[in-house]
């Protein structure tokens, strides 16, 4: 016993005490703490640490999110175990941005008449609203796109895009909106056709569409909320420019972008004569402002406000070979004209190979009248799938839609592209003296200290 008492009494028991009274401390504050953190909504819970910020969730979203007045409910059909982690993960993060949004799991191997009553196949997400009574179906296959010709040439799976943002603000943008609007593209002058991203970012924000041959109609349909001219390389008759002059003055909407040809578009250029631009010869160039020091790949300079800005962070868009515009006395002083895309004041273009014009020019403007809003972009390269899908950082897409959803009042760009889950590699571009320092000499340095270091210890 005294020998026991004697243990008890010695240092090292007392430090012994000492050191378990502090674990017990230690894990009573992390239960604690983890008891309160579990009550934190989903959106503070979870940070984004993947590679391709999988989980970050766009401003055009949050906008979205944050002015629902209408509850929204977001039905999952599957077993929620073996329902990839990406998606969980995303689902919870996002309905936490909104009180409105509510998440539901049903697994249709418990409970198999979930899937009769709702349409339904298994891994199916139903957003639905019940003020509205509309619903959208969504295949979580549809959230995670894999690389089909991999499949097709060397039988694996690639993943490719993670859309899970963009089919979910999608679904809700539909479901709470009573309508849709409708967008009609011309054809019959050698236009350019809808490619699938084009025709995904038009369905993602709810717009309907269809094509119109102006030269069979005498006017613009009553329907048409929007007329859509993607990059005619011919010009329209003097009695298709009259219909679109006299539907533009009743109050219609037009988005034009110009395509590349050699051909004189005199008609066409006379209607925007009408409204206050007047395009020049040639294409532009501009040796500021450029891609590879190639000046008709030219990086505009942007000046958005208002809903043309939304969503753009680093204001980057190329357009390759676009024509310039200049802005003059438009025909009625109704008439309001503002550029939002330019060349810096290196651009210009060539008279002749002796002249050239140098200047500030506009890449894409906006001349509204009254209700009539006429927007004008002067490249269709601007939504070219090989330009943007090349360039996934560029925002071309973002700020055509914006140019898009400008024309409704109670318009908003729901469109949100897949986030790539290609490999990304750090690459030094312009590597000069002081990069291959940075890069090179430091670690060197360090290691060389390091070594040098260790070597005296060991020797002392």
């Amino acid at each position: 016993m005294e020998k026991i008492k004697a243990i008890l009494k010695s240092p090292q028991a007392r430090y012994g005490t000492y050191s378990t009274l502090l674990v017990a401390v230690a894990v009573a504050i992390v239960i604690m703490i983890n008891m309160v953190a579990g009550q934190f909504p989903e959106s503070w819970k979870n940070i984004d640490l993947s590679s391709n910020n999988l989980y970050e969730i766009t401003d055009q979203s949050k906008a979205l999110l944050k002015s629902l007045d209408k509850k929204v409910e977001i039905h999952i059909l599957a077993e929620k175990d073996a329902t990839d982690e990406r998606i969980k993960i995303f689902v919870e993060k996002y309905a936490g941005l909104s009180k409105k949004l509510s998440v539901k799991w049903t697994d249709p191997v418990l409970h198999p008449t979930v899937l009769v009553a709702n349409n339904a196949e298994s891994n199916t997400i139903i957003v639905s609203c019940e003020e509205t009574g509309k619903s959208m179906k969504i295949a979580m296959s549809d959230m995670i796109t894999y690389d089909e010709m991999a499949y097709y040439y060397y039988g694996t799976y690639e993943e490719t895009a993670f859309d899970a943002e963009g089919q979910l603000t999608s679904a809700v943008n539909y479901v709470v909106n009573e309508t849709t609007q409708k967008i009609y593209y011309t054809a019959g002058h050698g236009e350019k056709t809808l490619s699938d991203t084009l025709s995904d970012l038009f369905a993602k924000s709810n717009f309907s569409t269809e094509e119109i041959n102006t030269l069979m109609q005498t006017e613009i349909p009553e329907d048409c909320d929007l007329l859509f001219l993607y990059g005619p390389t011919t010009d329209f008759t003097e009695d298709e420019v009259k219909n679109l002059s006299a539907y533009l003055q009743n109050g219609g909407n037009v988005i034009y972008l110009m395509g590349e040809t050699d051909k004189m578009l005199t008609n066409l250029n006379g209607l925007l004569l009408e409204y206050g631009l007047e395009v020049v010869d040639g294409y532009m160039a501009d040796t500021q402002r450029c891609y590879q020091q190639n000046p008709y790949y030219v990086f505009p300079t942007l000046s958005v406000s208002g809903d043309l800005a939304t969503g753009l962070e680093s204001e980057m868009v190329l357009m390759l070979y676009p024509r310039g515009m200049k802005t003059v006395d438009p025909a009625r002083d109704t008439i309001t004209v503002e550029s939002f895309m330019s060349t810096s004041s290196a651009g210009g273009y060539k008279i002749t190979e002796e002249v050239q014009e140098q200047g500030s020019y506009v890449l894409g403007a906006v001349a509204t009248e009254d209700k009539a809003r006429l927007t004008i972009i002067t490249s269709d390269t601007l939504v070219d799938e090989n330009i943007t899908k090349a360039y996934s950082t560029l925002e071309n897409n973002t700020l055509f839609m914006n140019a898009v959803t400008s024309n409704f009042e109670e318009g908003s760009n729901a469109s949100i592209a897949p986030k790539s889950l290609a490999i990304t590699y750090n690459t030094m571009q312009n590597v000069g003296l002081s990069t291959l320092i940075v890069i090179v000499g430091v670690p060197v340095v360090i290691l060389i200290g390091g070594f040098v270091t260790w070597l005296k210890r060991r020797k002392a």
